[in-house]
């Protein structure tokens, strides 16, 4: 059975792209195949991380898109780069670039995201990295976690796939934090979730239910 061809957008170092790239080589993406990682940002290490692991790596930049018409030509590019790889499936890990309704709309249920909390709590637009776990430290939560959903032109507001919770301890800081919620929820729930998805799709295409 054919696999179900991923492309995995980062814009920084790309945990979460060693963590799919981990479970690829143990054979937990039985149903799919990363083949393309697609950097918006110059130099992001996460290509380093693709190109160890012998999948094709490239840099689409946004600021050499131009100033006028720039989410155009920048998403022109990127669909080019999807289309000649035959993806099937887009995973964002730690992607910073927000994508237009045009382009998810063409990819419905067909985008993935992680998320470091439990949407819909510290989410939106702005919020990632560690801004999301000082919030959380902020507003005094004892659990957080990470979400894994389908990506629509909200940002974070698309339909939830998996979530995991982590305990916030009294101790935390936001750095301590942001470092279990990765090794407790998002590296472990990224791999599961994008097998199930690519196992649906699979379903889909052979007809299968």
């Amino acid at each position: 059975m054919e696999k179900i061809r991923i492309a995995v957008l980062v814009s920084g170092g790309g945990t979460n792209l060693q963590a799919l790239l981990d479970a690829q080589a143990a054979g937990k993406l039985p149903d799919g195949e990363i083949v393309l990682v697609v950097s918006d940002r110059a130099g992001a290490y996460a290509l380093e991380r693709a190109r160890k692991a012998g999948v094709q790596a490239a840099e689409i930049l946004r600021k050499a898109c131009g100033e006028a018409n720039r989410q155009a030509v920048f998403e022109g590019k990127l669909e080019a780069a999807l289309a000649e790889a035959r993806i099937d499936l887009i995973v964002l890990a730690g992607f910073l670039s927000i994508l237009s309704e045009e382009f998810t709309r063409k990819w419905d249920h067909r985008i993935l995201n992680i998320h470091p909390s439990l949407i819909p709590s510290f989410c939106g637009a702005g919020v990632y990295g560690l801004k999301v776990h000082e919030a959380a430290l902020a507003r005094g939560v004892k659990v957080t976690g990470a979400t894994v959903h389908y990506v629509n032109e909200i940002p974070d507001g698309g339909e939830i796939i998996a979530q995991k919770a982590v305990e916030v301890r009294p101790d935390d800081t936001p750095e301590a934090l942001q470092r279990r919620v990765m090794e407790e929820a998002e590296w472990i729930l990224l791999p599961r979730a994008t097998e199930t998805v690519c196992r649906e799709i699979s379903a889909r295409k052979t007809g299968r239910t």
